[in-house]
């Protein structure tokens, strides 16, 4: 099963080890983050939310451990759905806050044409202006940008010196390229003609597999093996199969596609109960750069283990740095 912004998936795995000895470690971790955090437990637990995904389950699952570390109760409401429907949660006051993609935030404003989306600090700082009218906040964003890509077959990257969509362009014109993607990559004017404009190419559709999901499992693995003669895939940024499939993911130098970072969106009245969330989460989230949460969701979707599981071993391998 794939991750994605948006996507659904299941996986099963193994237990770290106790309980108890996986709160001591979170809990001294927590205290690293920030030694002066003792707060009174609230009535209410914090409910946090994700996405029906496995990058939503994986940071759901971070941001959750980090929480009940502080010593704040946690209500886990994860896989909640899709978007909008754990958007309008957060809204509705129905959840208190999850992690969200700066990129969405392009179309839930209706900017999404804007070219300030196409820059990481852009995007971030145009998210959190627009947000702070709703009454939500950004916190501190990941270094790794989850935004739509191409990846081509290893060895005909090799072969053709392809690493970027400038060198793709290439290929596509001397008819060397058959893409498998969601019907929503090849027709969204953001994604596919987005590139198309950007680099100066027109893949014809005779040299598309479009499918009607997102599953970006599915298109990797079609280039990775030549499945169907396909030789490029759709891909997100920090998909899983990246950092386990010979790929190799062309770079987007003219910044066609929409930055897509992921933080945690808390509503302001929740964050002003509890200051001390927003540092333990900023420290977290500035450690997840692209390999990193490449590897995470590949211990996931390829391993077969459980999202709180590998949260929980990060956390506790992260407790150890300075």
């Amino acid at each position: 099963m794939s991750h994605c912004r948006n996507r659904a998936t299941s996986a099963r795995g193994h237990d770290l080890g106790s309980a108890v000895g996986r709160r001591t470690v979170l809990a001294g971790f927590a205290a690293a983050l920030l030694p002066e955090s003792g707060q009174s437990a609230p009535a209410r637990p914090i409910q946090i939310g994700s996405k029906s995904d496995t990058e939503g389950a994986l940071l759901g699952n971070l941001i959750s451990a980090v929480l009940e570390a502080l010593g704040l109760p946690v209500e886990r409401r994860l896989g909640l759905g899709p978007t909008l429907i754990v958007r309008s949660a957060l809204l509705a006051g129905e959840i208190d806050l999850y992690p969200e993609y700066t990129g969405n935030v392009a179309f839930f404003s209706g900017t999404e044409t804007d070219p300030v989306w196409k820059t990481a600090e852009s995007a971030y700082d145009r998210a959190r202006r627009l947000d702070a009218a709703r009454g939500l906040v950004w916190l501190g964003r990941a270094p790794a940008n989850n935004t739509w890509l191409i990846a081509v077959r290893g060895d005909l990257a090799r072969e053709r010196g392809l690493a970027t969509m400038v060198d793709f362009a290439g290929a596509v014109r001397d008819d060397r390229i058959r893409l498998a993607a969601s019907t929503e990559f090849v027709e969204s004017p953001a994604a596919l003609p987005s590139f198309e404009a950007a680099y100066g190419f027109t893949l014809p559709l005779s040299r598309i597999i479009s499918l009607p999901g997102g599953d970006t499992a599915v298109t990797a693995r079609a280039a990775a093996e030549g499945i169907s003669g396909v030789n490029a895939g759709m891909v997100y940024g920090t998909d899983g199969a990246l950092a386990t499939l010979d790929l190799a993911v062309m770079s987007d130098p003219k910044a066609a596609q929409i930055v897509y970072e992921p933080a945690p969106v808390i509503r302001a009245e929740t964050l002003e109960r509890h200051p001390q969330i927003r540092a333990a989460l900023d420290r977290v989230f500035a450690r997840l750069d692209a390999d990193t949460l490449r590897r995470l969701n590949a211990a996931i979707t390829v391993e077969g283990r459980t999202a709180a599981a590998v949260a929980n071993e990060w956390l506790a391998a992260q407790a150890s740095r300075p």
